[in-house]
């Protein structure tokens, strides 16, 4: 009798933990697989110049909770850094500025740990072990530390992001070494839909079938909730016995459209049929065949490398690329929007539509499983391939020591010519250039600023927006402004989040915002 009652009693019910109250809201954005790769993330900072923008950026790491960071920083903390750094205080006077800033960081996050480096300029943290999961670092650098970072980066295949902040201007440059993809973009919910209703399999068909074959007869509560996909299946079945094809062009569907519409019950006494209104609105959006994007056809098209073949990424890829080219589709999904139907309804639609999506996903499991590496693949990693193959992106690394191309910055610089004729924005590259002609010595005037330019872009001083830059850009002496220094500190956390989880898609490879008018632009050089 006692186990009968223990067998009845329901399971504990266990809370969230306090590390998921606390992350509660990122792990909505990256989930937990994506706050795991963050703590065990280990990122490391070459803190220069004024260094407030470097340290900023590690403020908007170590809160979501990265698991390790070193700062490399041959400053010791003098009075001008303590009105622009929030992470110094008079105490810190004389001492190692990479020592104090990581004290005061460490007090944000408990779960973070960090350590510091007082650096020489050809001396840096470079060990083989342990691997640094990504690097940044804030100009004006040394070169020779700039040299050791863009080595030990290319050698190791590791991240790299370059930050510069002076007076009203900023940018942030990253390199991804080879080529990035992603698998998790996040992309809009109502754009994931794919319900594959011109080429329903035969669980589906049945399903439409049977809730649709006395439709002229149900009762009005009925025929108010019947799904609307089965809605659309049952007239694609009737359109399809009259025309002899599905509708394919605009009119054609058009024409469907109002087959649909007109079979709704304007007498339900019920207070209408939400149902069909549903169904005529998702006509034009899901009688249509799902094509591959440009992007997914880049991912099957690409050559993998040696090295990049025995990731796990290319071989799943390769396995949907199989897949798809079996059955002229990418695996489903497997999510079914929301709709007016019985409970028991639909959740019988949503079985179905789970179970077509965990077969599909068995297939791609087999062929993943047949390759001689992929006997390790963990399925979690091949059914999120699966539900977002629509939408994976591969982003190509850009070469941070190689300058800007002439013919980018000239066209950029030529299209304020143009710009009030088509109505767009004035392009931000004067701000990067001047910026980035200051790159290894701040104090530069602006006629040295220009003549540097000069020398990569022929004739671009004559341009009189630059010119005015580079002069502020020469007013400000390299120094850093807060509240410039804290927004761009928060706009490359956010990237680095992005490299690290490889979720959402981050910038390629160029940001840069002026202070003056609040805007940013995105360039790819």
């Amino acid at each position: 009798m006692t186990e009968v009652i223990m067998d009845q009693v329901p399971p504990i019910l266990h809370g969230p933990s306090d590390k998921e109250k606390k992350y509660d809201r990122q792990l909505r954005l990256w989930a937990a697989s994506g706050q795991q790769a963050l703590e065990d993330a280990h990122l490391l900072l070459l803190n220069f110049g004024a260094g407030t923008v470097g340290v900023e950026t590690l403020k908007n790491l170590v809160l979501p909770g990265i698991g390790k960071f070193t700062i490399a920083d041959p400053a010791n903390v003098e009075e001008a850094d303590l009105g622009v750094n929030f992470f110094l205080d008079e105490e810190s006077l004389g001492k190692s500025r990479a020592e104090s800033c990581v004290k005061l960081l460490q007090e944000l996050n408990p779960d973070v740990k960090g350590e510091w480096f007082q650096s020489k300029k050809d001396e840096l943290p470079f060990d083989p072990q342990p691997k640094y999961t990504i690097i940044l670092y804030s100009n004006p650098i040394e070169p020779q530390a700039l040299e050791a970072a863009q080595t030990y980066a290319f050698e190791h295949k590791v991240p790299l992001m370059a930050i510069h902040s002076a007076g009203f201007y900023s940018y942030f440059r990253s390199f991804l070494p080879g080529s990035f993809p992603i698998v998790d973009t996040h992309p809009d919910s109502t754009a994931t839909t794919d319900l594959r209703l011109l080429t329903p399999w035969e669980e589906l068909s049945k399903f439409a079938a049977d809730l649709t074959k006395d439709i002229d007869t149900q009762s009005a509560h009925e025929h108010g909730h019947i799904p609307w996909i089965a809605l659309i299946l049952h007239f694609l079945s009737k359109w399809k016995a009259d025309c002899g094809s599905l509708p394919s062009t605009y009119k054609d569907k058009t024409a469907f459209r109002k087959l649909v519409a007109d079979a709704t019950r304007t007498d339900n006494p019920e207070g209408g049929e939400e149902n069909f209104e549903e169904a005529v609105a998702a006509v034009l959006k899901t009688v249509s065949a799902p094509a591959l994007s440009s992007a997914v056809r880049e991912v099957f098209d690409h050559q993998p490398n040696e090295l990049e073949s025995s990731s796990s990424f290319w071989i799943i890829a390769d396995a949907i690329k199989q897949f798809y080219l079996k059955h002229n589709q990418l695996p489903l999904p497997g999510s079914v929007p929301d709709m007016k139907a019985q409970s028991t309804v639909y959740v019988q639609l949503q079985g179905i539509y789970k179970s077509k999506a965990r077969q599909d996903v068995a297939e791609v499991l087999e062929t993943v499983r047949a390759h001689p590496r992929g006997a390790n693949i963990h399925v979690a990693e091949v059914e999120s391939f699966c539900k977002n193959a629509a939408f994976i992106k591969l982003i190509h690394g850009s070469d941070l020591r190689r300058p800007i191309d002439p013919e980018v910055a000239k066209k950029e610089l030529d299209s304020d010519e143009t710009a009030a004729l088509y109505m767009t924005p004035l392009s931000l590259i004067p701000i990067y250039l001047s910026l980035e002609a200051t790159t290894h010595v701040p104090l530069l005037s602006d006629s040295e600023i220009l003549a540097t330019i000069d020398k990569n872009i022929p004739g671009a001083s004559s341009n009189p927006r630059l010119v005015q830059i580079a002069a502020e850009v020469a007013r400000a002496k390299g120094g850093e402004l807060h509240n410039i220094s804290a927004l761009t500190g928060g706009m490359v956390a956010q990237e680095v989040i992005k490299i690290i989880t490889k979720q959402y898609i981050p910038i390629d490879n160029l940001c840069i915002f002026d202070g003056i008018t609040s805007r940013a632009q995105v360039l790819r050089i």
